[in-house]
Formats: structure tokens, C-alpha cells, sequence
């Protein structure tokens, strides 16, 4: 029986990108990639899981330090948290991911066949890089570890997709410092109070924004002259954090 890895290390250093997505993340909205991961049981020889699925990256937020800090990636395991709470302390030429990607994690399918991991891996490449889907990837990684292995992945494409990503915010302004924090999140804050405006049930949503980016007391007086608006509904304890 073949010794089963507990350390995100493992997974990181096993994972092969065999396929890179050819075209980069959204900038300015929402992108679905589409993985395949091809990976051998752990327990068994020649048995290789191939899973399928896709991992939704949420449109980039620029966001502040405190923000970055409360960011979960959602659906993923505590080694793949623990990766990423290493990238934040050493991989400082992850900007965008510094700014923010909160990424969905989404099964579709699996399959478990039979063969050698070197063969299979080909079969599923030709696949792939013979359609027509230009955010198609395929991988090849630690069965037991998989979401540490997609991690990895979406690393790879963050640091593809950067320079790309930060020329057209650039060249849209928002990375211009407006009181401390960049316009963008400036721009962000005000579409939800906008929202809130309209639909109190959105109160709380903004209430958590602005801690997360740190600046509810900046803007407080606003936020509970919205909250008296409303006579109080849906107005979230102002504690919380």
C-alpha cells in the first residue's frame, strides 16, 4: 500500500501543470476554467482518477490588507488554507491574488480507469488541446491532496493572467490611490451603499464590507444614518467583524 502524504508541500511539489488555460483570468468579471485532474489511487496500482469539474474566479477586487487577511478560499481543506496562508507571506509578486480571488471549487465528474498515470495523463492532453475550450486545463497531482493540486493551478494562471490584469486597471484608473486605499475600492463601497439604499436587506452586506477593508469607522456616520433611514431594519450588530 503506498504511504499516504498529509503535507500541502507533497501535493505542491507532485503537481504538474500539463495544460495551461491559453486565454487569462477576467479582469473585469467572472471566469470559469475547466480542469482535468489526473491523479493515481493511492491505494492501488494502475487505478487512475480522473476528475473533472470547474473552479469559478469571482470578478478582482482591490482590496486592503485587513481585507485580504478575513479572504477564505470556499470549498477548500485546511492544507490548501495553509498553503495559501504561506503565498501570503512570501509570494509577493502575487498581486492579484494579494487583491483578491475568491475562488468556488465545483465538482462535476470522476472517473477511476485503468492504466499508467504517464499514459493516461496523454490521453486526457490530446483531449483537451484538441477542442476548442481556450480555459481548458489539465493537471496531473496527489489523489488525496487534489485541492491543494488546483490551488497550485490557479496560482500558475494568477501569475499568467497578472501583468494582463493589472495593464487594464491600470489603464482604467483603478489602481489611483484615493485616500489611502486604491479607487477601485472606492468605487466598490459606493455601489454598496447604493445598493443598500434601495434594499435594506443589503445593510448587512455592506456592514461586513467595510470591515473587511477597514474603514467602517471612515465611514460610520454614513453607515448608521443608512441603518436610522431604515428605522433599524436589518441593521447587523456593530460589533461584528
Amino acid at each position: 500500500m503506498k504511504m499516504k502524504s498529509h503535507n500541502f508541500w507533497y501535493a505542491v511539489n507532485n503537481t504538474e501543470i500539463v495544460v495551461m488555460p491559453r486565454s487569462y483570468l477576467e479582469t473585469f468579471g467572472v471566469t470559469n476554467l475547466h480542469y482535468h485532474l489526473v491523479s493515481e489511487l493511492m491505494d492501488s496500482v494502475d487505478r487512475i482518477r480522473v476528475r473533472e469539474g470547474a473552479i469559478e474566479s469571482g470578478r478582482p477586487q482591490i482590496i486592503t490588507p485587513t481585507y485580504y487577511e478575513s479572504e477564505l478560499l470556499e470549498g477548500f481543506g485546511q492544507e490548501a488554507r495553509q498553503y495559501v496562508d504561506w503565498l501570503r507571506q512570501h509570494a509577493k509578486d502575487l498581486h492579484i491574488l494579494q487583491y483578491g480571488f475568491k475562488l468556488q471549487k465545483r465538482e462535476l465528474k470522476e472517473t477511476i480507469v485503468g492504466g499508467k498515470l504517464e499514459e493516461v495523463t496523454e490521453q486526457v492532453k490530446q483531449a483537451v488541446t484538441s477542442g476548442s475550450d481556450p480555459l481548458a486545463a489539465v493537471v496531473r497531482g496527489v489523489d488525496d491532496l487534489w485541492d491543494v493540486c488546483l490551488l497550485k493551478l490557479m496560482v500558475d494562471v494568477v501569475r499568467q493572467s497578472a501583468p494582463a490584469n493589472f495593464q487594464e486597471l491600470g489603464r482604467r484608473r483603478m489602481l489611483q490611490d484615493a485616500g489611502g486605499v486604491p479607487r477601485a475600492v472606492r468605487q466598490e463601497i459606493e455601489r454598496r451603499f447604493d445598493e443598500a439604499a434601495r434594499n435594506p436587506e443589503r445593510i448587512p452586506s455592506l456592514h461586513t464590507q467595510l470591515h473587511r477593508y477597514g474603514l467602517f469607522e471612515e465611514y460610520e456616520d454614513r453607515f448608521f444614518a443608512l441603518v436610522k433611514q431604515f428605522g433599524g431594519q436589518s441593521a447587523p450588530d456593530p460589533v461584528e467583524t
